[in-house]
């Protein structure tokens, strides 16, 4: 079989499900005014959407496009597994073909687990030897997604070992009204403390915890001992 794009997604198609595509809808919180208002599901789990795309990483880079362009969330994911893909095994030039197309489509990347499986893998995998000034721009955006996206990177320079910039755009993120930034910036402060100290991320909280969303805190400290988390979260540090 010739695997086209057309073929994928007769592939995706047809292994949709009715009854799970009701579940992720409501999971995802698609309805309105929800953060994924308008986004369809077939109802596809991730594993088998992983399997899928392992088929079809020859894709071109339009076709990926197209894929990201559309409305359905599975065609996207599999779009941004097989970008995942096509970058781990590129060459310089691709690489950062990749790294522009995902940027220039970043507001297709707009549900939370879109973000969290592919920022790391891709933005974060970029940048890790080069300038990071676009993290801040995305952080600054007042996009949701360009934010948890400028986040999520981070998590690559924090399993190397840096938690710089993590921490810098922990900062421009403290004010946020969205409960998932809020998630975001608590975890990789909580990655922070896992990978590379928690004197590293204590630094950090000593100075904005009690001001930072409660949320953030909460996911933050979730690996402290339950003596230090109560002393954070009733203002005892």
């Amino acid at each position: 079989m010739i695997l086209t794009l057309s073929n994928l997604k007769k592939e995706l198609q047809t292994l949709a499900d009715k009854n799970q595509a009701v579940i992720l809808q409501r999971f995802f919180k698609t309805g309105k005014g929800q953060y994924g208002e308008g986004d369809v599901f077939l109802g596809i789990k991730v594993p088998i959407q992983r399997k899928v795309a392992k088929k079809y990483t020859r894709l071109t880079l339009g076709d990926i496009s197209q894929l990201l362009a559309s409305p359905i969330h599975e065609y996207r994911l599999t779009a941004l597994f097989i970008l995942i893909a096509q970058y781990d095994r590129g060459n310089e030039n691709d690489k950062q073909k990749i790294f522009e197309l995902y940027l220039k489509n970043a507001k297709n990347v707009n549900n939370w687990d879109l973000v969290d499986l592919s920022s790391p893998n891709i933005v974060g995998k970029h940048l890790l030897q080069k300038n990071r000034v676009i993290l801040y721009d995305l952080a600054k955006s007042k996009n949701l997604w360009k934010e948890r996206i400028a986040i999520l990177a981070t998590f690559e320079f924090i399993k190397n070992g840096e938690s710089k910039d993590a921490l810098a755009i922990a900062r421009i993120l403290l004010n946020s009204d969205q409960d998932l930034i809020h998630k975001a910036v608590g975890w990789m402060l909580r990655e922070i403390g896992k990978r590379i100290g928690e004197a590293a991320e204590e630094k950090f909280l000593k100075i904005h915890y009690r001001t930072m969303p409660r949320t953030m805190l909460r996911y933050a400290i979730e690996r402290f001992s339950e003596e230090k988390r109560k002393r954070y979260l009733y203002g005892q540090i």
